[in-house]
């Protein structure tokens, strides 16, 4: 399929509607995390496929803690086998795996295996991957804010020096473009917390489909949405 131009540079995705997905098919919730991973794996192909430089993934948000105990055990237990199963092929397609967010609430045996995945896709030079684990945009930004004030404290940073160029190279993302385009599916439209700071100029897309029916026709459909829209960024043209 060809896509009409331009490319975004940098996509983020909601992954939103794995629960429902399994309760409409009278499947426990485990089982659209596991399907929602197969999508992930499609729509690592479509980026790469289509050119996108940064692929950014809302897999964990500190929220998420908050869920039935048994389900978060379930997702880390799936994140610690997919980091590990898919390593050769990531490596194959040139992809390099980074993650955002506060992970040192997880165990040391799923940082272990976040720390491999980074390690072993280091060298991927078509996409970079970002993982946002136990993520929240202000909770991102609470730590940079607190990060800034001590250089200031110590003598490192004048206030005046502060400006957005320099917040943004201290955020999680500071590795990478704002994202040009974000993706929610399930057709629910906010951000919940998510790349707050970063979107402020960002396309954003609602489709409806769940998170695990989401397919390659599915991105390149966002991409086309993208490239229709008239980005201004404030100005007139």
């Amino acid at each position: 399929m060809s896509i009409a131009k331009p490319i975004p540079q940098h996509v983020a995705i909601i992954m939103d509607g794995n629960g429902r997905w399994a309760k409409q098919r009278g499947k426990e919730r485990t089982e659209g995390h596991i399907a929602g991973v197969e999508t992930i794996r499609q729509t690592l192909r479509a980026a790469v496929k289509h050119g996108v430089r940064y692929l950014t993934f809302y897999a964990f948000s500190t929220e998420n803690w908050g869920r039935p105990e048994a389900e978060v055990n379930a997702l880390m237990e799936l994140l610690c086998k997919s980091v590990v199963s898919e390593a050769p092929e990531l490596k194959k397609q040139g992809v390099r795996v980074r993650t955002i967010g506060e992970r040192s609430r997880f165990s040391e045996r799923v940082q272990y295996y976040l720390n491999q995945i980074e390690e072993q896709t280091a060298e991927g030079d078509r996409l970079v991957v970002a993982l946002a684990l136990n993520y929240s945009s202000r909770d991102e930004l609470r730590r940079t804010m607190q990060c800034l004030a001590r250089k200031v404290q110590q003598g490192e940073l004048a206030p005046e020096a502060i400006d957005e160029q320099l917040i943004s190279s201290h955020l999680d993302t500071g590795f990478m473009p704002d994202p040009d385009l974000v993706i929610r599916t399930s057709g629910e439209q906010r951000l919940s917390n998510f790349l707050l700071w970063q979107s402020s100029y960002a396309e954003l897309y609602f489709p409806e489909v769940l998170w695990p029916d989401f397919t390659e026709e599915e991105f390149a459909r966002a991409l086309e949405v993208y490239a229709s829209r008239d980005r201004r960024y404030g100005l007139v043209k």
